[in-house]
């Protein structure tokens, strides 16, 4: 089995392919655009991996994006209702962003998979992972170990801000998570924020 892993669309957009479970290739889309973090499509690193695997895309690829946008959508609106009023003003800026393109990112990645290679943008190929269990997985596949306990902490995935996973074999199982909006990683940005607007003045 062929799969193409994508990240996009937030920060540090990449690729990588996987082949019966061997990593071909794998790249960041400002290495090609020279962009800093590049957020967007990551059509380079893509056509990079295609080309380093040396196969033809056709109907044996599969592939894989790296949020599930749904129980994204979800987090935010029952955030919004929970401090609403307060957070009416966000809560504008973000719906027009979320209804007119985010939803539809399916529609928006078979588009530019398309434009890549005619059989990418075939629908029964693409699906959605949850945020943590992509981070637990890029850590655990390729660990060679044959039985580990998997931590992931970030700011925050769908509803996962931590998340404790066992893998054995080849079996990953997410088996714990503390939810937003408890997070160690976004006290760590609301401490380097601080620290950045206070070096500027801003504070």
């Amino acid at each position: 089995m062929r799969v193409l892993g994508i990240s996009a669309f937030y920060h540090d957009s990449a690729a990588a392919l996987v082949c019966d479970g061997k990593i071909i290739a794998a790249a960041q889309e400002e290495r090609f655009t020279r962009t800093k973090h590049d957020p967007g499509f990551p059509a380079n690193a893509i056509a990079y991996c295609l080309k380093e695997a040396k196969i033809d895309a056709g109907a044996s690829i599969e592939s894989s994006f790296t949020k599930s946008r749904f129980l994204k959508f979800e987090r935010l609106i029952e955030t919004y209702l929970a401090f609403a009023p307060r957070g009416f003003a966000s809560f504008r800026k973000a719906m027009p962003l979320w209804i007119g393109e985010k939803l539809f990112q399916r529609d928006l990645l078979l588009r530019e998979l398309a434009r890549i290679d005619p059989a990418l943008g075939d629908k029964v190929k693409l699906r959605f992972c949850e945020h943590h269990f992509s981070h637990a997985a890029s850590a655990y596949y390729p660990s060679l170990f044959q039985s580990a306990l998997v931590l992931t902490m970030d700011g925050v995935g769908e509803w996962a801000t931590t998340s404790a996973g066992i893998g054995q074999g080849e079996a990953l199982h997410i088996i714990k998570e503390i939810h937003f909006p408890h997070s160690l990683g976004l006290l760590y940005s609301a401490f380097t924020y601080y620290r950045a607007s206070s070096q500027l003045g801003r504070i």
